[in-house]
């Protein structure tokens, strides 16, 4: 092997060993694609499509809680394979509920700091209720992705110290009109790219779990 080729490969090896050194901070800002209005409860994820030696922190146990007649969060991210914990902090019990493809479960009546844990083995989105209590609605949205953020009010989820190079990114929400099918495209991440934009189209009636009425369930 000649003198230049050899020092042409080394070149790329250091280039290429540098690049996916190199780490650098993304925002992802979705909107409705209707009115331009911030999409709050959107879940980001992002695969890298490259051979990612920067590992994610581990995710631990995940929390969904019934509290005051209510799920919370709301929109739930967690990986495939995570335990997700149902906690009661009411005073009265709850019927936990999902009817989904992704985990079909239920947790019979429990009361106050009782709690059941459920592990999500599959990727997808599993909407949750509860049979005593019409007004609560949750979702948890499991994905195989290394790296999830969820939107907050302005719409935007932020991801700190990723390797550049592409990535598959996807987004949903529990308004869009494609209930499952998420927003998905390639994108390349580079040293201080700034943010990318995501506009869904959404259903015109939001998705939201409503807080029960004054003495509903006394």
């Amino acid at each position: 092997m000649s003198i230049k080729l050899k020092a042409f490969l080394n070149i790329g090896l250091f280039f290429m060993a540098t690049s996916a050194a190199l780490a650098t901070d993304l925002q992802v800002v979705v909107t409705n694609a209707k009115n331009g209005i911030a999409a709050d409860h959107a879940v980001i994820t992002l695969q890298p499509l490259f051979k990612n030696t920067m590992k994610p922190s581990q995710q631990g146990g995940a929390v969904m809680r019934q509290e005051g007649s209510m799920f919370h969060p709301f929109v739930l991210a967690v990986s495939t394979g995570t335990a997700v914990s149902f906690p009661n902090f009411d005073n009265f019990r709850h019927h936990v509920y999902s009817f989904s493809k992704t985990k079909k479960l239920e947790l019979r009546l429990y009361g106050k700091d009782e709690t059941h844990e459920i592990v999500f083995d599959k990727a997808g989105i599993v909407a949750l209720g509860c049979n005593i209590h019409d007004n609560m609605l949750a979702y948890i949205h499991v994905s195989d992705a290394p790296y999830s953020r969820i939107a907050g009010q302005d719409g935007a989820g932020t991801f700190a110290g990723l390797a550049v190079g592409k990535y598959a990114l996807t987004v949903w929400h529990p308004d869009q009109k494609s209930r499952t099918k998420a927003h998905t495209e390639e994108i390349m991440v580079t040293d201080g790219m700034g943010a990318v934009n995501v506009s869904l189209k959404m259903r015109s009636r939001r998705r939201l779990q409503a807080s029960p009425g004054d003495n509903e369930y006394d």
